[in-house]
């Protein structure tokens, strides 16, 4: 204790005796944002964003920070938003893919049993080779459908607000509907290898083997020469063998279990193209659409460590 504490505290005592040697309450730093303010933040997050405005379809922290720097003139980190966000109670509410008539035994055992499915599945033309491991998936269109957002942390929510259009059920199948009458679907295939944080993908009017005998080109094309891909998918009318679908020599189709979305990571991708990129939006024309598809896959393609972050599984693995 140095000298001028002790006197501090010798002056303390003779003001306020023994009640002045309490530790008082520090002002601190004063708060990035008044209580008003706060109380402005928390119905923004609650209303949602403007697509038109502000350049997104739904808030995260990194949104939230653009928009409070742009309000208040006050630049937090995303730390901070998160904070707040958790001191307002709210939590994000986000749909995941699952069906009601999943086999959870069937599951947990394709996931241990894979390394040895795919070893008996591969060709002899891809021994020796390094192997890839892919997921594929193409999902079908609704015109409504739940998009991620902000909720109070009692699970009521927090606006009733959905997508008008372009917002996909759970399933296996991902069509893009245009609002304008006379419109024809359009059907995105899309594929990525977690490991290489690589995709490939293709918009087509249709869903059918025919397609998907394009899609299979596109990934072809994509597996690096000299490897071999092992391409994880659902039990769709246009995976199955036949003289129809013609499968490139370094792919190997290896088909989920009946009612099993929660395991193709693909499915995860198109959530969070959906939630990023194509939700609570209106196309007006048809190019309209095919540019949107077209824009989104660029969004992920460009956030290679994005496609193993929700890409990667751990059964997904095969030593060779």
């Amino acid at each position: 204790m140095d000298r001028q504490t002790l006197c501090d505290w010798v002056h303390r005592y003779n003001v306020s005796d023994v009640a002045g040697l309490e530790t008082g309450k520090r002002s601190g730093r004063p708060p990035a944002l008044s209580d008003a303010q706060m109380a402005e933040l928390k119905a923004l997050v609650i209303k949602g964003p403007d697509p038109e405005k502000d350049g997104v379809v739904r808030w995260r922290c990194v949104d939230l920070r653009a928009a409070i720097a742009r309000l208040y003139s006050v630049q937090v980190d995303q730390r901070t938003v998160a904070k707040w966000l958790r001191k307002f109670n709210l939590t994000r509410l986000q749909p995941r893919p699952y069906h009601p008539k999943k086999d959870a035994e069937a599951q947990e055992t394709f996931k241990n049993s894979f390394a040895n499915l795919v070893i008996e599945a591969l060709p002899t033309s891809a021994a020796g080779k390094p192997l890839e491991i892919w997921f594929q998936s193409l999902p079908l269109g609704l015109t409504r459908g739940m998009k991620p957002e902000w909720v109070r942390r009692d699970g009521s929510p927090t606006s009733g607000r959905r997508s008008a259009r372009g917002l996909l059920r759970y399933g296996t199948i991902v069509t893009i509907r245009s609002t304008f009458h006379g419109s024809s679907p359009r059907t995105r295939f899309g594929a990525i290898c977690p490991d290489r944080q690589v995709g490939a993908a293709i918009i087509m009017p249709a869903a059918n083997t025919e397609a998907m005998n394009e899609h299979l080109k596109e990934i072809s094309t994509q597996v690096q020469p000299g490897t071999h891909a092992a391409l994880i998918c659902d039990g769709a009318g246009w995976h199955q063998p036949g003289k129809r679908l013609d499968v490139p020599a370094n792919i190997t189709m290896m088909p989920l279990p009946a009612y099993s979305p929660e395991l193709n990571s693909m499915e995860n991708v198109w959530h969070y193209l959906r939630a990023n990129k194509l939700s609570l939006l209106v196309w007006d024309s048809y190019e309209a659409i095919v540019t949107a598809c077209k824009n989104a896959w660029d969004f992920l393609i460009n956030d290679p460590d994005r496609i193993s972050s929700i890409g990667t599984r751990a059964w997904a693995y095969v030593s060779t």
